[in-house]
């Protein structure tokens, strides 16, 4: 198959594919001739926070000398985004090729009546079959949604969990409480494996403490007192933690959020964990490459500055917004400038709660209420009109996400614009504004 044609195919599948067990997803690596077992994995869950810490564990270890491979997911605009190697993404060339190679172990196991793997599945076998080609020492594998059945537990050779925080999202096929959710995300702890953890919830806490005696798996929390902001500027965060790292205590990231702050002091105690706990694999993981790699970490969507005063977030559940209007809070403080706002979401989020909170924590000067590609959109009539229910005061439907953001743009002035409610808005968001600069 050659790109397009292995895209054409995903996307297909992606409609009418069904999750399997671990256990398919093992016979498939095995077919692949385990690629699994032949690359250490830092193994990353969470509902908020995942795909930064990830990002943030990646750039580390990349300062520190280690061959890295990312896999991450959501992909904003390119499926390549997915997987990356040394921080490069994956080739159009590449990805066809370990593609195609997937796809002919898949149709090998077929002929026993092995059913076909997901989207997801596709992509995770994809990653750690070019990861093994490239010589990767460590990958940081991010889960899709939640950690016990997920495709990425799988892997047999986990040298550390990471928990970020854990929040209410995808409640059907998670669970309906936090301790339920709790323990999906807990499914990524392995046997004797050390498990770092933001312990801010004293119930996921409990369910993570659980896990960890019943796997012999040592337990490392970070608490909320464990780390604290010093100091906020337009487009980065110091923060310091109550434990040094090498004779550093002191860190920054290249982030106006304070979300970033807790992700980045979750990063560090993962990394200093990891080279107490594997200095054979990690002998240049020193407290100046922690440092000098979350300065220079690049997230993509999470409160990224574009162009100036124009910034795109990737929130989209009750708790990622909330993150995300405390990011706008510090943004704005000491400054009386309009803040309007793109919004949309997509049809299995709970967009009436974001909205509530949205409306209620800024007075926003202008509100662009708009709608994603794809069956999973909401109607921008029905957001529009939980936004006006809510109290805002300058509401506009434009459907069409281009003409919403040239209006934005058109308005904006010296004020600050946000687009946030959805990473596939996100993602298209960036594509367009990329495309104008």
């Amino acid at each position: 198959m050659n790109y397009q044609e292995a895209l054409q195919y995903l996307d297909e599948l992606g409609m009418r594919s069904i999750k399997n067990p671990l256990s398919h997803t093992q016979r498939l690596l095995d077919e692949l001739g385990a690629p699994d077992r032949e690359v250490p994995a830092v193994h990353v869950a969470g509902t908020n926070g995942k795909g930064s810490v990830c990002s943030f564990l990646d750039s580390i270890l990349r300062k520190s000398g280690r061959r890295t491979g990312l896999f991450t997911s959501p992909h904003l605009v390119k499926i390549n985004e997915r997987m990356a190697v040394d921080g490069r993404m994956i080739s159009d060339g590449e990805f066809a090729a370990v593609f195609t190679e997937v796809r002919e172990a898949v149709l090998r196991l077929e002929k026993e009546e092995v059913p076909e793997p997901s989207y997801f599945e596709y992509l995770y076998l994809c990653a750690l079959q070019w990861f093994r080609k490239k010589g990767v020492e460590i990958a940081v594998i991010e889960t899709g949604m939640g950690g016990l059945r997920d495709a990425t537990s799988a892997g047999r050779h986990d040298i550390l969990s990471v928990i970020t925080s854990i929040s209410f999202d995808h409640t059907g096929y998670l669970g309906s409480t936090i301790a339920e959710i709790a323990a999906q995300k807990a499914g990524i702890i392995r046997e004797g494996t050390p498990c770092v953890y933001l312990a801010s919830d004293p119930q996921v806490s409990a369910v993570i403490g659980e896990v960890l005696a019943e796997k012999s798996a040592p337990g490392f929390p970070l608490k909320p007192d464990d780390w604290e902001i010093r100091s906020v500027l337009q487009a980065k965060i110091d923060f310091s933690t109550l434990f040094r790292y090498d004779g550093h205590g002191v860190f920054s990231v290249p982030f106006a959020a304070p979300y970033q702050a807790e992700n980045g002091a979750l990063a560090v105690l993962a990394a200093k964990t990891l080279a107490e706990s594997c200095p054979e694999l990690c002998p240049g993981l020193t407290g100046e490459a922690v440092r000098e790699g979350l300065a220079g970490m690049r997230w993509p969507a999470r409160m990224e500055e574009l162009r100036p005063r124009v910034y795109i977030d990737g929130a989209h559940n009750p708790d990622g917004i909330r993150r995300f209007l405390e990011a706008v809070g510090c943004i704005l403080q000491n400054h009386r400038a309009d803040a309007s706002l793109v919004f949309s979401a997509v049809q299995d989020k709970d967009s009436s709660r974001m909205i509530a909170e949205i409306a209620e924590a800024v007075d926003w000067t202008r509100i662009f209420v708009t709608e994603i590609d794809g069956w999973r959109k909401t109607d921008a009539s029905v957001l529009a009109e939980t936004f006006r229910a809510c109290g805002a005061r300058d509401v506009r439907e434009r459907p069409e996400l281009k003409k919403a953001l040239a209006e934005a743009l058109a308005e904006q002035g010296e004020g600050y614009l946000f687009v946030c409610g959805s990473l596939y808005l996100s993602g298209m968001a960036e594509e367009i504004l990329h495309d104008q600069l």
